[in-house]
Parts: structure tokens; sequence; C-alpha cells
């Protein structure tokens, strides 16, 4: 196999896909970017079982063939080397020969048989949508996500798709996150899959800021996006994800309005005293008032006021004041809506100019 590249299109080539490469890897071709180089195209796969990029890169290969070289060394290498400068890639035996200016590298290869591969995708049905849109459906409700909880179908995004509609959910069970789009898929049936939660990191990453349109493919156990060049494929978590509409309150009768980034601000001033383990906060609601106070074992107290839109019973609540910073760094709008019933209910947080967003917080005894 020999070839030639420019060193920025093999750099960013590799820095898409570099996440599907684990540090430790119990098979050694894991370690490994699979190259294939045939007529007229250059490919590169990076997988760890659960995840798999493959980009497509259109160029004239000398010689072509296929092999798996070490994938971070490659990247350093790359990275290494000057702006605009050529790359010369060839394998003889073994060896894998990449050449630079006045620059040489030898890397020891594995052969391309012995690189896994995920299962082949069956598609139960496909779709496309704006990749801007699905970047700020995840965006929105990711950070929500549990991290290595027991249940294990927690430990992901659910995706559900229907008619016209894409909802993301996701949940560690103290805090919930609902994020719904419109889109133009037409599915006869409701579909759910639990991505898991560095497949959600990785696509995150993936998507741009962009209107062109993604082609997403849901087979059984897998979700594949295919984006431009790129193909991106996930294992889906097996699992049945919680009921979220038993989880959304919708009987509060108190409704508190402020604007969004005042609270968030005051929200991090009354959190700097708090517990550092539990992180709770009080919340006391009075006339076009809400009180935050905070304390700690050490004695500390922070107690904090702010002038909002608020006309009800006097109320108090507890809470994980990061679960609420969190929601309200998801949304860019100017106000911010909390919506109680009493003080051992969850709260929903809202905006007024944003309705496909919910977002869930279950209180705390303090």
């Amino acid at each position: 196999m020999k070839f030639q590249i420019q060193r920025d299109n093999l750099l960013n080539s590799l820095q898409q896909i570099i996440g599907a490469i684990e540090k430790r890897q119990t098979m050694p071709a894991l370690s490994n970017v699979l190259i294939k180089a045939s007529a007229d195209s250059l490919s590169l796969t990076a997988t760890d079982l659960e995840i798999e990029f493959v980009i497509h890169l259109n160029m004239v290969i000398d010689e072509p063939g296929e092999i798996t070289v070490p994938a971070r060394k490659l990247l350093d290498i790359c990275k290494s080397l000057p702006v605009d400068s050529q790359v010369n890639i060839t394998i003889n035996d073994d060896k894998a020969m990449i050449q630079s200016g006045r620059s040489r590298f030898s890397l020891v290869t594995l052969p391309a048989s012995d690189f896994p591969s995920l299962d082949e995708i069956s598609s139960n049905s496909e779709f496309e949508i704006p990749q801007t849109t699905l970047k700020d459906i995840i965006d929105k409700t990711s950070f929500a996500m549990a991290q290595q909880d027991v249940r294990y179908y927690l430990n992901g995004l659910m995706l559900e798709v229907g008619s016209k509609i894409l909802r993301a959910v996701a949940t560690d069970g103290h805090r919930l996150a609902y994020c719904e789009k419109e889109t133009d898929c037409e599915l006869a049936d409701i579909k759910q899959v639990i991505l898991p939660r560095k497949g959600v990191i990785e696509l995150a990453r993936l998507l741009g800021s962009s209107d062109d349109n993604v082609k997403i493919i849901l087979g059984n156990n897998h979700l594949r996006v295919e984006l431009n060049n790129i193909r991106f494929t996930s294992k889906l978590i097996d699992g049945r994800f919680p009921d979220y509409n038993r989880v959304i309150p919708d009987d509060g009768n108190c409704v508190m309005t402020a604007e969004r980034e005042l609270l968030k601000q005051a929200l991090i001033r009354a959190s700097i005293l708090s517990n550092e383990k539990y992180r709770g906060i009080r919340l006391i609601l009075e006339d076009d008032l809400v009180r935050l106070q905070a304390h700690n074992p050490d004695q500390e107290e922070a107690d904090v006021d702010l002038e909002v839109n608020y006309k009800g019973e006097n109320l108090e609540i507890g809470f994980n004041v990061n679960y609420m910073i969190d929601a309200l760094n998801a949304s860019a709008s100017e106000m911010a809506q909390l919506t109680l019933r009493d003080s051992n209910s969850s709260c929903l947080l809202t905006y007024p100019d944003q309705s496909d967003c919910k977002y869930v917080i279950m209180p705390m005894r303090l």
C-alpha cells in the first residue's frame, strides 16, 4: 500500500475518529486505526466495539491495500508536522513508513484481518434531519444522563421518533431533561432507542451548526448517523426507559418567573457555601422575591435575595443547586419559569419562549 495525502486532511480525519480509541484495550487491534486504500478512495476506521467511525476520502492511491497502524501515534506524528505539508505513507511487510519533508517515522502494524467490526446494521427505519437540530436536542438534554448507574438504561439518552417529531429524554433519577423538535420524518410507529453515554458524547462532538441534513438509520441493536463523508455507528442499550410523562408534573400552581441569567448568577453565589458533597440549597418564595440559602458543615452560610415575578403562597423547598444551574445553562432564553406544587414535589423549569424543552428537578430534604 502506498499513497500521498495532505497533512491537514489526515490530521482532521484522525481527530474526528480518535474518540473511539480507548487508551487501555483488551485487543491490540483496537488501539489501531484501519486504513483501506482502493483505486480512488481512502477510508479510516476506528472502533471500541461500542461505537465505530468510518471516514471516506476521495483521492488518488498509488498502490491499494489495507492495514492497521497505532492511532494515537499516527495522530501525534501528524500534529507535529508543519501545516500544509505532504505525508507519504508506504507499507512494507509489518511496518508503516511515514515520510514528510526531512522527517521519517516507522510504525509497527497489525494485519487488517485482526481488526474487529461492529455487527452489520439491519435498518428498521431511517430518516433525515438537519444536523443543527440533532445537535441542539442532544445539547439540551444529555447533561442529565446518569453515570455508571446500576440501572443501566439510565446511562444514556433516550431518542423517540414518531411522525413529524423527534424527542430526547435523559434522567439520572434525580432530575430529568426533555426536548422535542419537529422533523420531516414519516414513521408510522413510534420508535424508542437508548443511545449509550459515550455514543451521545461522540455524536455531539461530531455534529456542527450546519443546516445540512444527516441521515439516521435505526436498527434493532444499533443507531447509525451518516454525515458528509463520515459514518458513525453506536450500539444501543437494551432496556426499557422509564415513562417520562409520569415524571413531568402538570399540576403546580406556584409559578415564579425570573430573568434566567440573574437567577443563575444568584444560584452560583449561594452555592459557594453549600455542602460540597450534597450541594443542597434552600429556595424560599415570597411575594415578588426568592431567597436562596445555603450552609455547610463548617457553619458557614449564604443568603441571596433576588426580585422575581411571583404571586402565591409562601413556599420553601430544597434542591441540588447544580441540577438547577445545569438546566439554566441549557438555554439562551431571557426568562425562566419555575412551577411548584409544594415543598415535597418536583419542580418544573421551563422557558416561556421555548415550549419544546422541560426540566424536572426532584426536591431535597435539608
